[in-house]
């Protein structure tokens, strides 16, 4: 009798201890999907990613792109790009930091389509912002890598 109710101890024992490993797992699954899962693609046409700036990446660029980075940009993506800015918190889509390889490995062209065309909190800055402003904000924030 004792070896049969040591038995069914362990199989109890062993049952609890497959159920919370499976539970486990499956919140595990969750977090996964509610934090990566959820990221969209943002696609680019391929035409506009093999679009080159115009705009040289010079001192009076980066300054101008400066200028409108704090006014446009910096509330959300942070005073150095890290995607810390004080608005960050309040957005749905994480902003991410322009001094990561996945920002950094994207042409000019791609930021600028992104920019231009805005998604989800992401504002498109086509009508407001001249298409040279927008190239002088792309040389600053290449230059925040440096």
């Amino acid at each position: 009798m004792k070896s049969n109710q040591k038995s069914a101890n362990f199989a109890a024992i062993t049952s609890v201890i497959i159920l919370f490993a499976f539970v486990g797992m499956l919140s595990m699954s969750f977090v996964t999907i509610s934090t990566t899962g959820d990221k969209k693609p943002w696609v680019v046409p391929d035409k506009d990613k093999a679009v080159k700036n115009p705009v040289a990446s010079d001192a009076t660029s980066i300054a101008a792109g400066k200028t409108l980075y704090t006014k446009l940009c910096k509330s959300c993506h942070g005073a150095t790009g890290k995607g810390d800015g004080p608005k960050s918190k309040e957005l749905e889509t994480p902003t991410g930091s322009f001094l990561d390889a996945t920002f950094t490995a994207q042409t000019d062209g791609e930021v600028f389509f992104k920019v231009r065309k805005g998604r989800d909190d992401m504002p498109g800055f086509s009508k407001e912002t001249e298409a040279n402003d927008v190239w002088n904000i792309i040389n600053y924030v290449r230059s925040l890598k440096k």
